[in-house]
C-alpha cells in the first residue's frame, strides 16, 4: 500500500530534498508540501496523508500548534495523519510538546536519507519513531525538569500488574527485546501487553506511552 506524504516547512530547499528523496520510494507518494504550518493544515484536511513531516518552528504558525490542530481536530473533520516532527536540535521543548499533543516521534534534519526514509514506513504503520536512545533524552528531560509527583491515576487501575511492569520499563527506556529479557517473557508477548496498555489508556504510540508514565506519577525521573 502507498503511504501518501507531505512536507510542511519554511526552507523550500528543505521541502524539495525530502520530497525528491521520498518519491523516489515505490512505496512512499508525497502528495504536496507547505511553508508553514496553517498552510499544512489546510493541505492536509485536503489530501488526507497518511503522514505529515512538520517542521518545528516555522512563521505563521508553528509545527506545533499545526500538529495539534491536526490530531486533536473540529468536530466533523474524521482524518487524524500521523505527524512526524523535524527539528534542528536532539532535544527541543517544542517536540515534547509535540509528543504530548500526539505526534508520533521526531526526526533531526540532518538525519542519513536512510533514516527518513525509515522514519515515514515506521510512523506510518502506527509505530512511534522514539528508538530507546531518544527515550533516555525523554527521560532525561523530565530528570532535568522534575515536577510533583501526582497520585496514580484511576485509568492505570485498569491495567494488569504485569501491564504496569511493561508500562514501567517502557517509561525506563527499555526495548521490547529488553523488556522480554527482564520480564522473562517471548519478544511477542511483550508486544501484546504493550498493545493493551495503549488500548487501555487511550494512549496513540509508545511515546505517549513514556509521558503517560512520568506525568502520571507512575514513574519518577531517577527512580531505577
Amino acid at each position: 500500500m502507498t503511504i501518501k506524504v507531505i512536507i510542511v516547512d519554511d526552507q523550500a530547499m528543505v521541502r524539495a530534498g525530502f520530497a525528491a528523496l521520498l518519491a523516489a520510494q515505490s512505496d512512499i507518494d508525497v502528495v504536496g508540501d507547505a511553508a508553514d504550518g496553517r498552510q499544512g493544515v489546510e493541505l492536509s484536511r485536503s489530501t488526507h496523508p497518511d503522514v505529515v513531516l512538520m517542521d518545528v518552528r516555522m512563521p505563521e504558525m508553528d509545527g506545533l500548534e499545526a500538529a495539534r490542530r491536526l490530531l486533536d481536530p473540529p468536530a466533523g473533520v474524521v482524518h487524524r495523519p500521523k505527524v512526524l516532527m523535524l527539528t534542528t536540535f536532539d532535544v527541543d521543548d517544542y517536540v515534547y510538546e509535540a509528543l504530548r499533543a500526539g505526534a508520533s516521534g521526531f526526526l533531526l534534519k540532518d538525519a542519513p536519507p536512510a533514516d527518513l526514509i525509515s522514519a515515514v514506513r515506521v510512523v506510518a504503520a502506527g509505530e512511534a519513531l522514539l528508538a530507546p536512545s531518544v527515550t533516555r533524552r525523554l527521560i532525561a528531560d523530565f530528570a532535568a525538569r522534575p515536577a510533583p509527583r501526582r497520585s496514580r491515576p484511576v485509568r492505570l487501575n485498569g491495567l494488569t500488574p504485569r501491564e504496569t511492569e511493561v508500562l514501567e520499563l517502557i517509561a525506563r527506556g527499555l526495548s521490547n527485546q529488553e523488556i522480554a529479557a527482564t520480564l522473562v517473557l517471548a519478544e511477542q508477548t511483550v508486544k501484546t501487553h504493550i498493545g493493551r496498555v495503549l488500548s487501555k489508556l487511550g494512549l496513540r504510540d509508545r511515546a505517549q506511552a513514556v509521558i503517560f508514565a512520568y506525568e502520571s506519577g507512575l514513574v519518577s525521573p531517577g527512580e531505577g
